[in-house]
């Protein structure tokens, strides 16, 4: 078993920054792929950007260039560093790996941008 918990998550500005942790425990030794997926309101989740236990890395466009995934293996956490932050990134937050023949969710953290 594995279990994610998110952290960081609050209220910024347009054009401000946020970082978000997800803590990993458990049998994080079977873990390699981490993502980090969104929900807005009203529409569905998405993936915003994946990172595997080597540090390869991937994001939507929706959030290339403005957001960073990155990778303690020694902390077994992740982080999701959020700047340029914009209204639409407005959503819900979660961590997620598979693993052990299970997926695994983080309880979600939520990040709302506004003026």
């Amino acid at each position: 078993q594995v279990q994610l918990v998110e952290s960081g998550g609050g209220w910024a500005q347009i054009g401000g920054s946020l970082r978000l942790s997800c803590a990993a425990s458990g049998s994080v030794s079977s873990i390699d792929i981490m993502r980090w997926l969104r929900r807005a309101p009203g529409k569905q989740r998405e993936l915003v950007a994946t990172i595997s236990s080597s540090g390869t890395t991937y994001y939507a466009d929706s959030v290339k260039g403005r957001f960073t995934v990155s990778r303690d293996n020694a902390k077994n956490t992740m982080y999701l560093q959020m700047n340029n932050l914009k209204p639409e990134d407005t959503a819900v937050y979660y961590c997620y790996t598979w693993c052990l023949g299970n997926d695994f969710w983080g309880q979600g953290t939520l990040v709302t941008v506004s003026s």
